[in-house]
């Protein structure tokens, strides 16, 4: 499963950045469980738990995907536009306070995905 480890090594990366980013500051304020009612703290603590959220079930579902032989371009297609998702969310809600397009693109393109991968599962499991 190359196509699926390569893009499972780079959303890695990016989910570990955004660990490091709420460590930090959890640090830096004292705060060891919560948000301390610090809204910067709570956007990167939401931004970290987003990508937990929704990336790992995605990544599974490529890696059923290239498992029953989808074409690489498409399983591709698919990490491409997941890293881009996640980079643009968690960039919106980590890095930035007004990043709106960040967070509504990577939202509607992480939507989509489930939507895609989804059928594209199912269509794959009929036709084994």
């Amino acid at each position: 499963m190359p196509v699926t480890l390569l893009y499972a090594g780079l959303l890695s990366l990016v989910f570990l950045v955004l660990s490091a980013r709420v460590v930090l500051m959890r640090g830096e304020g004292g705060v060891s469980l919560g948000d301390g009612g610090n809204p910067v703290l709570l956007r990167r603590i939401r931004a970290h738990a987003n990508f937990a959220e929704y990336v790992p079930l995605l990544l599974l579902m490529m890696g059923f995907l290239e498992a029953s032989s989808l074409p690489a371009p498409a399983l591709h297609g698919l990490g491409a536009t997941l890293l881009v998702a996640r980079l643009l969310h968690g960039y919106a809600l980590s890095f930035s306070a007004s990043f709106k397009f960040g967070r509504m693109g990577g939202a509607a393109l992480t939507f989509m995905l489930l939507a895609v991968t989804g059928v594209l599962c199912l269509y794959q499991a009929a036709s084994l």
